[in-house]
């Protein structure tokens, strides 16, 4: 269904998506306050060096699907939906620059006062989770006059383009996410896209916002990690181009959603020792690796997040679901259960422990001598069954999925903390109405 759609702000973002809207049919009309831009558009000229986008916009220019102008009123009244699409620079201090968001928003809120059709507003810009919410809704109601989210809906659509590959990425995105309030507003913002095949997700403002973060941070850390595992294997004697040509095959672990569940730290036998020993190398060649550094100091900031976690219910007799690194083993070598266990003894906590893979006869070799230097009473710290572990505690601990196989809620009515999600979701439930989310666990 053809929609009338003002695009704000005819950057890079704005220009591909007016041009591309308008290619799939939608009625555009792309606004700026250059009126440089604005003449170049008209002309069927693109105002940005990017492939392709001259020969669209003019193609677009021509069918009278789009248009642009500096009258934002006048488009905003024109249309039935609004994409926001001017820049969020930094500020000296690295923070989000949002007045240029906020000045659009409050030009909208105006325009709209004295129209009585439904309107949503999209955010396409990139604003950290909170802008939209704390500020920009604040910022349309004034202008507005009115509550929004009966008529007016605010919601957000982050973009996922590439400079040089712009029009590509946008006809073949990896998904489209919408983040509203109301299925209804969602549903107006995915009408625009029904000519892309791409999978549609539809989740809560704040997690669609910092979707957009977190992918250009991830793949900033891509490209830090893959040039420091480069300076390693130089001085190795290798080929750190072959040798991430091959770990890129792995599509089951290394390119996988395996480990990229946001959960409690990790442990084990394997990746603390091996990221010691090439960080150890990388020190004694004199190779700056300053992200591979990071990790276990990274890893021991989450593991000091569930203690603080723990201290602050005030609790003192707590109960521990689970010791080993990974549920189903008995391997406790560099467990973050074993380290969280240990520093609460340490302060004191009586502290009781379940976990059925877990017996001290069953102890051998390396993994025997870990526990009994980090816990050498584990003994007495071990309950045979669950019931046993909750007659005691007054505070429990769900570490990993062996919280699975007990029943909490029928066995036991005190508090509790489940370090697999608590140290990573928010207090709230935000729906997820589309696609079902993984559930996070710890990985080694």
């Amino acid at each position: 269904m053809s929609k009338r759609v003002a695009v704000l702000g005819m950057g890079y973002v704005g220009c591909v998506t007016a041009a591309c809207l308008a290619r799939d049919g939608h009625q555009v009309t792309g606004v700026d306050i250059d009126a440089g831009k604005v003449a170049a558009i008209n002309e069927g000229r693109s105002p940005v060096q990017e492939p392709g986008l001259d020969e669209l916009l003019k193609s677009q220019v021509d069918a009278k699907r789009l248009v642009a102008t500096v009258d934002l009123e006048s488009a905003i009244q024109a249309s039935e939906i609004a994409l926001i699409a001017v820049g969020t620079p930094s500020a000296r201090d690295g923070s989000v620059e949002t007045r240029a968001v906020e000045h659009v928003v409050a030009s909208i809120g105006r325009a709209l006062q004295n129209t009585s059709s439904d309107f949503t507003v999209v955010v396409r810009s990139t604003v950290l989770p909170g802008v939209l919410e704390d500020r920009l809704a604040s910022v349309l109601e004034e202008a507005l006059n009115e509550s929004i989210g009966d008529r007016v809906h605010l919601c957000n659509n982050p973009e996922f383009l590439r400079e040089a590959s712009a029009i590509r990425d946008y006809d073949r995105p990896p998904f489209i996410v919408v983040g509203a309030s109301e299925q209804s507003a969602a549903d107006q913002v995915l009408s625009l896209y029904e000519s892309i095949e791409a999978e549609h997700v539809v989740t809560d403002t704040r997690t669609a916002a910092l979707v957009k973060y977190t992918c250009n941070a991830f793949h900033a850390v891509k490209v830090g990690f893959a040039n420091e595992i480069g300076a390693v294997a130089k001085g190795l004697g290798a080929d750190g181009q072959k040798v991430m040509q091959i770990v890129c095959r792995d599509r089951q672990l290394n390119i996988s959603p395996a480990y990229l569940r946001p959960g409690f730290a990790f442990g084990g036998s394997c990746l603390p020792k091996d990221l010691r020993a090439i960080t150890r190398f990388a020190q004694e060649r004199a190779i700056k690796v300053d992200l591979l550094d990071s990790i276990l100091p990274s890893n021991q900031s989450h593991l000091h997040r569930a203690w603080e976690l723990i201290r602050e219910t005030g609790c003192r007799r707590i109960g521990l679901v689970g010791l080993s690194f990974k549920a189903g083993t008995d391997d406790l070598r560099e467990s973050p259960l074993v380290a969280l266990a240990e520093t609460l003894l340490g302060k004191g906590y009586d502290l009781k422990i379940y976990d059925p893979g877990v017996t001290v006869t069953g102890l051998v070799g390396a993994n025997l001598t870990y526990a009994e230097r980090h816990l050498p009473h584990l003994a007495k710290l071990l309950v045979d069954n669950s019931s046993e572990l909750f007659d005691h505690a007054e505070l429990v601990v769900l570490g990993s999925d062996i919280a699975d196989e007990i029943d909490l809620p029928c066995d036991y009515a005190g508090q509790f903390i489940d370090l697999r999600k608590n140290l990573v979701t928010a207090d709230t439930e935000v729906p997820d109405t589309e696609v079902p989310i993984a559930e996070p666990s710890t990985l080694a």
